[in-house]
């Protein structure tokens, strides 16, 4: 008879296992590690409801912010005339590395991937459309979605429906290798591909 964890293992197990990169064999270690060291687990379990309960996104760009809105929209020193499209939050960290950059961001939380059931309306773009309208003063739209065949396809479809706008719309240029994600991207490789950005 195979050996079953009680109901509350089991249960930790499980919830670890959902996490990216981690399997069924890690989730486990995880989850006895933490049994072992009940005061790592309570305070991970303590960090966690606390970044769920006070992060939220921004009500401009929809970083995740526990201000609203977020620094970056709220610094005076950004240049409001131009928007960085990313995917995730996390990109947002990768090109702030670069110290290159000083506009402003707008993360879509995804790409446009129909194998996946993720369509246009599924990801922050309507967002992106409104918060335009609403800031005449942007003047180029600087699409840096990873540089995937969902990331493509998404920059090409935010492109095609900027064009009646009249806004420059450019995409960095690829230092980036295709299939890579921004967020390991060194900051020479983010620098470059972000000097020689072009226009779609």
């Amino acid at each position: 008879m195979a050996y079953r964890y009680s109901p509350a293992i089991e249960k930790l197990v499980q919830a670890l296992a959902k996490l990216p990169g981690i399997g069924r064999k890690t989730a486990q270690r995880l989850a006895f590690f933490i049994l072992d060291h009940r005061d790592v687990g309570m305070t991970l379990s303590d960090a966690i409801r606390e970044a769920c309960d006070s992060v939220h996104l921004c009500s401009s760009c929809c970083n995740l912010t526990e201000e609203d809105p977020c620094y970056i929209c709220r610094s005076s020193a950004r240049d409001t005339t131009k928007i960085c499209v990313v995917e995730n939050p996390s990109d947002i960290a990768a090109m702030e590395r670069i110290h290159d950059y000083n506009g402003l961001y707008h993360v879509l939380h995804g790409v446009i991937s129909p194998m996946h059931d993720i369509g246009p309306e599924n990801i922050k773009l309507r967002e992106l459309l409104q918060r335009l309208q609403a800031h005449s003063e942007v003047e180029e739209i600087i699409l840096a979605t990873n540089p995937t065949v969902e990331g493509e396809a998404t920059a090409l479809y935010i492109a095609r429906l900027l064009k009646p706008s009249g806004i420059r719309t450019t995409r960095i240029a690829h230092g980036i290798p295709m299939g890579a994600s921004l967020e390991y991207a060194d900051e020479v490789t983010l620098a470059r591909a972000f000097e020689n950005r072009r226009e779609l």
